[in-house]
């Protein structure tokens, strides 16, 4: 199983310099791949341009973002910076994450249209393949550029949770984003069994790629750090929601981030990322160590 990690990129306060000591730690460690998400509203910085800085700035990691809330977006914007950031890392962009989002005021603060993108997101991952083939999509415009790296463009992850929304993505998707915040194998387990049904369904002849996520913090006082993390994170929904998810994830020492490790690979995790809750460096440190004696 690979092992990614993701970028601080809800910390405040974060400095060029705190993010380049990032990148060349990530770099020089034991991962496999590097992410960062999305968010508009709160302290995140832009997901697109972290990782073009984390593409320039390391030379090893596969740079994976996870995940674009592509309703959001013009899906041949999104293929042209898709494309460019594959070019800046080398060609290290392997898989892109996609979906939905539901996060309401996100969209509004950019001007998106929240209802009907289920169904939009349909038609841009269409446009997104067009483009990526080098095919036109204003007749006698020509191509949209920079050219695919890989050809058709890179893997297509749906970053999905409920039933519904797998089975619709299995038309399309070339595997499955599946996130457990305390990383519990049968949550992971479960995505990844409606996966494969969903991709039978639909008379795929590949299975599903197996991506998971869980939330960790190896810092000092970890318990205390994931929890506020947590909460912060999830304050938009509500303080008893908020409050309910931060007192359920327990990832907070070397024992525990082992287990959940564990668990996503039982799970059939091809690759799992860590989302750590701070930016100390003890966070990649600490894991690294971990891993290195896994």
């Amino acid at each position: 199983m690979k092992i990614g990690i993701c970028l601080p990129y809800m910390k405040p306060g974060m400095t060029r310099a705190d993010y380049l000591t990032w990148f060349q730690a990530v770099d020089a460690g034991p991962f496999h791949s590097v992410s960062c998400g999305e968010r508009v509203h709160g302290p995140s910085v832009d997901m697109r341009i972290l990782l073009a800085a984390a593409a320039t700035a390391t030379t090893r990691v596969e740079i994976t973002p996870t995940l674009y809330v592509l309703p959001m977006h013009s899906a041949a914007r999104v293929a042209k910076e898709v494309a460019t950031l594959d070019l800046v890392s080398g060609g290290r962009v392997r898989q892109v994450a996609i979906g939905y989002g539901g996060r309401e005021q996100d969209y509004q603060a950019v001007g998106a249209t929240f209802q009907g993108r289920y169904s939009r997101m349909d038609g841009q991952v269409a446009t997104l393949r067009q483009v990526w083939r080098g095919e036109e999509l204003v007749a006698g415009a020509g191509p949209i550029g920079p050219p695919s790296q890989i050809a058709g463009g890179p893997r297509l992850l749906a970053g999905v949770l409920g039933p519904k929304s797998i089975e619709r993505c299995a038309a399309w998707a070339d595997g499955l984003y599946a996130w457990s915040g305390n990383g519990e194998q049968e949550e992971l387990a479960r995505a990844f069994a409606m996966a494969d049904a969903a991709w039978e369904r639909a008379g795929r002849d590949t299975r599903p790629y197996r991506l998971g996520g869980f939330w960790y913090s190896l810092a000092d006082n970890a318990g205390q750090v994931l929890h506020d993390y947590v909460y912060d994170y999830l304050a938009i929904t509500g303080p008893d929601i908020a409050a309910l998810m931060a007192q359920s994830v327990h990832r907070s020492s070397a024992d525990a981030v082992r287990a959940a490790l564990d668990n996503a690979e039982r799970a059939g995790c091809d690759e799992v990322f860590l989302v750590p809750a701070s930016a100390e460096l003890a966070e990649i440190e600490r894991l690294g160590d971990l891993l290195a004696s896994r």
